[in-house]
């Protein structure tokens, strides 16, 4: 499940730095008038579309341990990045006589909650608040009841929200799937055994489901807008993330490494995705090597790139970890 997270969150920096950076092309309707270049960004997107769900699924399977402590947790790690960021980047900006000190927006950098362009913060929020009550839920229900539950929810999503554009939740990016994802994998934690005597199977199986299901994104995403093709709560899309997680789930593997890297691994979305990051910097970076760069050059320096800003981001995160048990033990000393 630690490596999982790392996966998730190296495919999360990915989907960022293909469509978000690169924009996707638009249907065309025929497979055959797709070109290299087009189909290049299409199958990376499809790959990696899964990184959001399947962070949330990890959270699901282990299921969410509400606290003061861990909100206290959450709450400084986004505010330090958020700050810390802003910060530095108007300092420089000062510095170099590139721009000014911009008071509002850095008193706005405090409120990551309500202030910020990164989504998913406010809505794992919601998530952390609601997850008592899910898990209680989740624990006054037969496993059949579970179920149907379950069933009917995905339903509810698909139908009214991916099909119809339901505002509740139109395309994944809403508390909404996070729940949904949230409750998926809590079945999966209670009611699903990983480590029976078919793991072999149900390990290459799942596998074979990921890839199959990534290229009928790819192919669905030639004929509807890409904004269904690649919603969080596509069915293919909530398929392939549930079939990469049954993947790893299966995996027998213990590593320290693995383990430290992955406590870092939510920095990374709060470091590269900061709009002082991403806009100014990052997103103008790899459209530059995208122009500049022919196919077989622009796939090594984009694999090699999305792992430098994860392992760049799990070394800045190691000091803050450091850095906050320091200012810890000096404040109950």
């Amino acid at each position: 499940m630690e490596l999982l997270r790392i996966v998730a969150m190296i495919a999360v920096i990915g989907v960022h730095l293909d469509g978000a950076s690169l924009d996707l092309p638009a249907p065309s309707g025929s497979i055959l008038s797709v070109p290299a270049r087009d189909w290049w960004r299409l199958i990376v997107e499809s790959f990696t579309i899964i990184g959001v769900n399947c962070f949330t699924l990890i959270s699901g399977y282990f299921g969410i341990k509400a606290s003061m402590r861990s909100f206290s947790r959450f709450t400084g790690q986004c505010v330090f990045y958020s700050v810390g960021i802003c910060t530095t980047i108007m300092i420089l900006k000062v510095a170099s006589s590139t721009g000014e000190w911009q008071w509002a927006a850095w008193g706005e950098s405090w409120l990551v909650f309500t202030h910020s362009d990164l989504w998913y913060v406010p809505a794992y929020l919601g998530l952390f608040i609601l997850s008592p009550v899910l898990n209680a839920s989740v624990k006054s229900m037969t496993k059949k009841q579970f179920g149907v539950m379950l069933a009917a929810f995905v339903a509810l999503n698909v139908y009214a929200g991916w099909l119809w554009g339901g505002r509740f939740n139109a395309n994944g990016y809403t508390i909404v799937q996070l729940m949904l994802m949230y409750l998926i994998g809590r079945y999966m934690g209670e009611y699903i055994d990983f480590g029976g005597a078919k793991r072999k199977k149900l390990q290459i199986g799942s596998f074979i489901t990921y890839v199959a299901t990534s290229l009928m994104i790819a192919l669905s995403s030639i004929y509807i807008d890409n904004i269904r093709a690649f919603a969080y709560n596509s069915p293919l899309v909530i398929l392939s993330s549930v079939a990469l997680f049954t993947t790893f789930a299966t995996l027998r593997l213990q590593s320290a490494v693995i383990n430290r890297l992955a406590t870092s691994a939510f920095a990374a979305y709060l470091i590269h995705k900061n709009p002082h990051i991403w806009v100014e910097y990052l997103r103008p970076f790899v459209r530059s090597m995208w122009n500049e760069s022919d196919l077989s050059a622009f796939t090594v320096r984009y694999i090699g790139f999305t792992i430098a800003i994860f392992l760049a981001s799990v070394v800045i995160d190691q000091f803050r970890i450091a850095l906050s048990r320091h200012i810890t033990v000096r404040v109950n000393s």
